[in-house]
Protein backbone atom coordinates (compact mmCIF):
# COMPACT_ATOMS: atom_id res chain seq x y z
CA UNK A 1 0.00 0.00 0.00
CA UNK A 2 1.24 3.43 -1.03
CA UNK A 3 1.33 4.98 2.06
CA UNK A 4 -1.08 4.72 4.70
CA UNK A 5 -4.70 3.99 4.52
CA UNK A 6 -5.70 6.76 5.92
CA UNK A 7 -2.89 9.04 4.17
CA UNK A 8 -5.44 9.10 1.09
CA UNK A 9 -8.17 11.44 -0.09
CA UNK A 10 -10.42 8.51 -1.21
CA UNK A 11 -11.24 5.04 0.01
CA UNK A 12 -13.15 3.13 -2.56
CA UNK A 13 -14.79 0.29 -0.56
CA UNK A 14 -16.35 -2.07 -2.99
CA UNK A 15 -17.89 -6.19 -3.15
CA UNK A 16 -20.66 -8.48 -3.73
CA UNK A 17 -23.85 -7.15 -3.00
CA UNK A 18 -24.48 -7.95 0.65
CA UNK A 19 -21.17 -8.93 1.97
CA UNK A 20 -21.11 -5.83 4.43
CA UNK A 21 -19.72 -3.06 2.53
CA UNK A 22 -21.54 -0.74 4.50
CA UNK A 23 -20.25 -2.13 7.98
CA UNK A 24 -16.74 -1.41 6.61
CA UNK A 25 -16.92 1.68 4.92
CA UNK A 26 -18.92 3.07 8.53
CA UNK A 27 -16.20 1.40 10.58
CA UNK A 28 -13.40 2.63 8.61
CA UNK A 29 -14.94 6.56 8.55
CA UNK A 30 -15.89 6.51 12.72
CA UNK A 31 -11.96 5.06 13.11
CA UNK A 32 -10.89 7.57 10.68
CA UNK A 33 -12.64 10.54 12.68
CA UNK A 34 -11.55 9.34 15.95
CA UNK A 35 -7.90 9.87 14.85
CA UNK A 36 -9.09 13.58 13.54
CA UNK A 37 -8.95 13.27 9.98
CA UNK A 38 -12.15 15.40 8.77
CA UNK A 39 -14.09 12.16 7.10
CA UNK A 40 -17.24 11.83 4.84
CA UNK A 41 -18.70 8.69 4.20
CA UNK A 42 -20.60 8.96 1.03
CA UNK A 43 -23.40 6.33 -0.19
CA UNK A 44 -25.11 6.29 -3.28
CA UNK A 45 -28.45 5.39 -4.84
CA UNK A 46 -30.35 7.78 -2.33
CA UNK A 47 -29.16 5.29 0.32
CA UNK A 48 -29.01 6.45 4.09
CA UNK A 49 -27.69 3.24 6.00
CA UNK A 50 -24.68 4.74 7.80
CA UNK A 51 -26.91 7.67 9.53
CA UNK A 52 -28.93 5.81 11.20
CA UNK A 53 -25.92 4.46 13.36
CA UNK A 54 -25.76 7.57 14.27
CA UNK A 55 -30.01 7.33 14.85
CA UNK A 56 -29.59 10.31 12.50
CA UNK A 57 -32.29 10.45 9.23
CA UNK A 58 -32.93 11.44 5.74
CA UNK A 59 -29.01 12.18 5.41
CA UNK A 60 -30.09 12.33 1.04
CA UNK A 61 -30.40 14.38 -1.45
CA UNK A 62 -26.69 16.25 -1.87
CA UNK A 63 -26.76 17.33 1.86
CA UNK A 64 -23.87 16.82 3.81
CA UNK A 65 -24.82 15.94 7.49
CA UNK A 66 -22.62 15.70 10.43
CA UNK A 67 -23.11 12.71 12.19
CA UNK A 68 -20.02 13.08 15.28
CA UNK A 69 -16.72 15.05 15.83
CA UNK A 70 -15.23 14.90 12.45
CA UNK A 71 -17.80 12.73 10.89
CA UNK A 72 -19.83 13.18 7.76
CA UNK A 73 -22.52 11.29 5.24
CA UNK A 74 -24.05 12.28 2.10
CA UNK A 75 -26.37 10.04 0.02
CA UNK A 76 -25.31 11.23 -3.73
CA UNK A 77 -28.07 12.40 -5.77
CA UNK A 78 -26.74 12.54 -9.23
CA UNK A 79 -29.12 14.81 -10.23
CA UNK A 80 -28.07 17.25 -7.79
CA UNK A 81 -25.16 16.49 -8.04
CA UNK A 82 -25.30 17.42 -11.86
CA UNK A 83 -27.39 20.72 -11.11
CA UNK A 84 -23.97 21.69 -8.95
CA UNK A 85 -21.76 21.41 -11.37
CA UNK A 86 -23.31 22.88 -14.07
CA UNK A 87 -24.04 25.84 -11.60
CA UNK A 88 -20.01 25.81 -11.28
CA UNK A 89 -19.67 25.70 -15.33
CA UNK A 90 -22.21 28.03 -16.43
CA UNK A 91 -22.72 30.74 -13.51
CA UNK A 92 -26.27 31.10 -14.13
CA UNK A 93 -28.30 30.01 -11.56
CA UNK A 94 -31.71 30.46 -13.35
CA UNK A 95 -30.84 29.09 -16.49
CA UNK A 96 -29.42 25.80 -14.85
CA UNK A 97 -32.29 25.82 -12.75
CA UNK A 98 -34.93 26.29 -16.16
CA UNK A 99 -32.40 23.59 -18.47
CA UNK A 100 -32.17 20.66 -15.59
CA UNK A 101 -36.32 20.93 -15.37
CA UNK A 102 -36.53 20.37 -19.19
CA UNK A 103 -38.09 17.12 -20.11
CA UNK A 104 -35.72 17.07 -23.18
CA UNK A 105 -32.51 17.64 -20.51
CA UNK A 106 -34.06 15.28 -17.80
CA UNK A 107 -34.72 12.75 -20.71
CA UNK A 108 -30.74 12.88 -22.11
CA UNK A 109 -29.23 12.19 -18.59
CA UNK A 110 -31.65 9.02 -18.66
CA UNK A 111 -30.69 8.28 -21.83
CA UNK A 112 -27.09 8.31 -22.16
CA UNK A 113 -25.41 5.19 -20.92
CA UNK A 114 -23.21 5.85 -18.08
CA UNK A 115 -24.25 9.68 -17.59
CA UNK A 116 -25.82 9.27 -13.73
CA UNK A 117 -22.33 7.03 -12.92
CA UNK A 118 -20.30 9.79 -14.10
CA UNK A 119 -21.97 12.54 -12.24
CA UNK A 120 -21.75 10.03 -8.75
CA UNK A 121 -18.29 9.52 -9.46
CA UNK A 122 -17.67 13.61 -10.23
CA UNK A 123 -19.50 14.48 -7.01
CA UNK A 124 -16.80 11.86 -4.72
CA UNK A 125 -13.74 13.50 -6.78
CA UNK A 126 -14.98 16.96 -6.14
CA UNK A 127 -15.96 16.10 -2.25
CA UNK A 128 -11.70 14.67 -2.11
CA UNK A 129 -10.48 18.13 -3.77
CA UNK A 130 -9.65 21.14 -1.35
CA UNK A 131 -11.14 23.28 -3.63
CA UNK A 132 -14.40 22.78 -3.40
CA UNK A 133 -16.52 23.50 -6.00
CA UNK A 134 -18.99 25.66 -3.66
CA UNK A 135 -15.72 27.55 -2.38
CA UNK A 136 -18.10 27.89 1.25
CA UNK A 137 -18.20 24.13 1.26
CA UNK A 138 -15.02 23.12 3.83
CA UNK A 139 -12.95 20.32 2.27
CA UNK A 140 -12.40 16.92 3.92
CA UNK A 141 -9.51 15.13 4.75
CA UNK A 142 -10.44 11.75 3.68
CA UNK A 143 -13.50 10.90 1.57
CA UNK A 144 -14.47 7.03 1.75
CA UNK A 145 -17.03 5.58 -0.39
CA UNK A 146 -19.77 3.09 0.13
CA UNK A 147 -19.66 2.16 -3.74
CA UNK A 148 -22.29 -0.27 -5.41
CA UNK A 149 -21.92 -4.03 -5.91
CA UNK A 150 -18.49 -4.51 -7.48
CA UNK A 151 -19.85 -5.13 -11.17
CA UNK A 152 -21.71 -1.82 -10.91
CA UNK A 153 -18.63 -0.11 -8.74
CA UNK A 154 -15.96 -0.91 -11.54
CA UNK A 155 -18.38 0.42 -14.25
CA UNK A 156 -18.59 3.96 -12.51
CA UNK A 157 -15.13 3.87 -11.94
CA UNK A 158 -14.67 3.52 -15.90
CA UNK A 159 -17.16 6.36 -17.17
CA UNK A 160 -14.61 9.27 -16.53
CA UNK A 161 -11.91 7.41 -19.23
CA UNK A 162 -15.32 6.75 -21.32
CA UNK A 163 -16.73 10.05 -21.61
CA UNK A 164 -13.78 11.25 -21.80
CA UNK A 165 -12.42 10.04 -24.99
CA UNK A 166 -16.22 10.50 -26.20
CA UNK A 167 -15.90 14.68 -25.38
CA UNK A 168 -12.57 15.14 -26.75
CA UNK A 169 -12.69 18.45 -26.06
CA UNK A 170 -14.15 21.02 -23.52
CA UNK A 171 -15.71 20.48 -19.82
CA UNK A 172 -16.34 17.57 -19.78
CA UNK A 173 -13.48 16.28 -20.93
CA UNK A 174 -11.50 18.05 -18.43
CA UNK A 175 -13.69 17.15 -16.04
CA UNK A 176 -13.68 13.43 -16.69
CA UNK A 177 -9.94 13.27 -17.15
CA UNK A 178 -9.74 14.61 -13.88
CA UNK A 179 -11.21 12.53 -12.07
CA UNK A 180 -9.63 9.50 -14.36
CA UNK A 181 -6.31 10.55 -12.98
CA UNK A 182 -7.28 11.01 -9.26
CA UNK A 183 -8.67 7.23 -9.49
CA UNK A 184 -5.46 5.78 -10.93
CA UNK A 185 -3.06 7.48 -8.29
CA UNK A 186 -2.05 4.94 -5.39
CA UNK A 187 -0.96 8.23 -3.32
CA UNK A 188 -4.60 9.80 -3.18
CA UNK A 189 -6.81 6.47 -4.20
CA UNK A 190 -6.97 2.98 -2.59
CA UNK A 191 -9.27 0.20 -3.47
CA UNK A 192 -10.57 -1.97 -0.71
CA UNK A 193 -12.54 -5.46 -1.22
CA UNK A 194 -15.28 -6.61 1.27
CA UNK A 195 -16.37 -10.44 1.26
CA UNK A 196 -17.63 -13.24 2.92
CA UNK A 197 -15.85 -16.52 3.47
CA UNK A 198 -17.75 -18.21 0.37
CA UNK A 199 -17.38 -19.21 -2.71
CA UNK A 200 -19.54 -16.82 -4.99
CA UNK A 201 -18.31 -13.90 -2.91
CA UNK A 202 -14.56 -14.47 -3.19
CA UNK A 203 -14.17 -15.82 -6.88
CA UNK A 204 -16.02 -12.36 -7.23
CA UNK A 205 -13.55 -10.36 -5.34
CA UNK A 206 -10.93 -12.52 -7.65
CA UNK A 207 -12.26 -11.22 -11.02
CA UNK A 208 -12.81 -7.64 -9.06
CA UNK A 209 -9.13 -6.88 -8.26
CA UNK A 210 -8.80 -8.10 -12.62
CA UNK A 211 -11.05 -6.02 -13.51
CA UNK A 212 -9.81 -2.86 -11.39
CA UNK A 213 -6.47 -4.11 -12.83
CA UNK A 214 -7.95 -3.13 -16.45
CA UNK A 215 -10.17 -0.20 -15.57
CA UNK A 216 -7.80 2.34 -13.57
CA UNK A 217 -4.26 0.50 -13.58
CA UNK A 218 -4.75 -0.64 -9.80
CA UNK A 219 -5.18 -3.55 -7.84
CA UNK A 220 -6.75 -3.65 -4.45
CA UNK A 221 -4.75 -2.20 -1.54
CA UNK A 222 -6.58 -4.85 1.11
CA UNK A 223 -9.70 -7.45 0.96
CA UNK A 224 -11.66 -7.64 4.20
CA UNK A 225 -12.98 -11.22 5.32
CA UNK A 226 -16.44 -9.99 6.81
CA UNK A 227 -17.78 -11.82 9.66
CA UNK A 228 -15.90 -15.23 9.83
CA UNK A 229 -16.84 -17.42 12.49
CA UNK A 230 -14.77 -18.15 15.14
CA UNK A 231 -12.24 -21.64 15.38
CA UNK A 232 -13.12 -22.86 18.42
CA UNK A 233 -12.36 -26.65 18.23
CA UNK A 234 -9.45 -27.94 16.73
CA UNK A 235 -10.23 -31.05 14.31
CA UNK A 236 -9.53 -33.40 17.14
CA UNK A 237 -12.22 -31.83 19.26
CA UNK A 238 -14.65 -31.91 16.67
CA UNK A 239 -14.18 -35.22 16.33
CA UNK A 240 -14.80 -35.93 19.90
CA UNK A 241 -17.95 -33.86 19.96
CA UNK A 242 -19.59 -36.06 17.15
CA UNK A 243 -18.82 -39.20 19.20
CA UNK A 244 -20.77 -37.79 21.46
CA UNK A 245 -23.51 -36.20 19.88
CA UNK A 246 -23.71 -40.07 18.36
CA UNK A 247 -23.97 -41.38 21.92
CA UNK A 248 -27.69 -42.17 23.14
CA UNK A 249 -29.37 -40.68 26.59
CA UNK A 250 -28.43 -37.13 26.15
CA UNK A 251 -31.48 -34.60 27.31
CA UNK A 252 -32.99 -32.22 24.50
CA UNK A 253 -31.09 -29.35 25.54
CA UNK A 254 -27.56 -30.55 25.19
CA UNK A 255 -27.94 -32.82 22.19
CA UNK A 256 -29.02 -29.01 20.31
CA UNK A 257 -26.07 -27.58 22.06
CA UNK A 258 -23.82 -30.50 20.73
CA UNK A 259 -25.45 -30.17 16.89
CA UNK A 260 -24.57 -26.15 17.11
CA UNK A 261 -21.12 -26.60 18.22
CA UNK A 262 -20.53 -28.89 15.41
CA UNK A 263 -22.23 -26.99 12.54
CA UNK A 264 -20.49 -23.51 13.71
CA UNK A 265 -17.46 -25.71 13.77
CA UNK A 266 -18.21 -26.99 9.89
CA UNK A 267 -19.18 -23.23 8.90
CA UNK A 268 -15.49 -21.80 10.65
CA UNK A 269 -14.31 -24.71 8.42
CA UNK A 270 -15.50 -24.37 4.96
CA UNK A 271 -14.88 -20.73 5.66
CA UNK A 272 -11.46 -20.79 6.50
CA UNK A 273 -11.09 -22.76 3.00
CA UNK A 274 -12.33 -20.22 0.59
CA UNK A 275 -10.06 -17.71 2.83
CA UNK A 276 -6.94 -19.67 1.87
CA UNK A 277 -8.08 -19.52 -1.68
CA UNK A 278 -8.63 -16.25 -1.44
CA UNK A 279 -4.98 -15.11 -0.25
CA UNK A 280 -3.60 -17.62 -2.57
CA UNK A 281 -5.07 -15.87 -5.44
CA UNK A 282 -4.87 -12.29 -4.70
CA UNK A 283 -1.88 -9.93 -4.01
CA UNK A 284 -3.72 -7.86 -1.68
CA UNK A 285 -3.05 -8.53 1.99
CA UNK A 286 -6.51 -10.13 3.20
CA UNK A 287 -7.66 -9.42 6.93
CA UNK A 288 -10.88 -11.09 8.90
CA UNK A 289 -13.68 -9.10 11.05
CA UNK A 290 -15.27 -11.61 13.49
CA UNK A 291 -18.89 -11.89 13.11
CA UNK A 292 -20.75 -10.02 15.49
CA UNK A 293 -23.16 -12.34 17.03
CA UNK A 294 -26.15 -9.33 17.54
CA UNK A 295 -29.16 -9.18 15.73
CA UNK A 296 -28.02 -4.96 15.14
CA UNK A 297 -25.16 -3.71 15.27
CA UNK A 298 -24.05 -1.00 17.38
CA UNK A 299 -21.90 2.36 17.77
CA UNK A 300 -19.47 0.19 19.77
CA UNK A 301 -19.44 -2.55 17.22
CA UNK A 302 -18.76 -0.42 14.59
CA UNK A 303 -15.81 1.29 16.59
CA UNK A 304 -14.55 -2.31 17.34
CA UNK A 305 -14.29 -3.49 14.08
CA UNK A 306 -12.90 -0.11 12.61
CA UNK A 307 -10.09 -1.00 14.95
CA UNK A 308 -9.72 -4.50 13.97
CA UNK A 309 -9.49 -3.66 10.47
CA UNK A 310 -6.74 -0.97 11.26
CA UNK A 311 -4.63 -3.30 13.65
CA UNK A 312 -4.49 -6.04 10.99
CA UNK A 313 -3.76 -4.07 8.36
CA UNK A 314 -0.89 -2.00 10.81
CA UNK A 315 -2.39 1.50 10.35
Amino acid sequence: MDGGLFDKRLIYVTGKGGVGKTTVATSLGITAAARGRRTIVCEVAEQDRVSRVFQHHGVRRETEVQLDDDLWAISIDPRLALEEWLAGQLRNHALVHALTRSHAFQYFVAAAPGAKELVTIGKIWELAQLERWDRRNRPYDLVIVDAPASGHGVAMLQTPQTFGDIARVGPVRRQALRIRDMLADPARTAYLGVTLGEEMPVNETLELESRLHGVVGLGLDAVVVNAVYPERFSEADAHRLAEVAAADGHDPAAAAALRAALAEHERARLQRGHIDRLEAGTEAPVVTLPFVFEPELGLGDYRMLGAEVCRRLGV
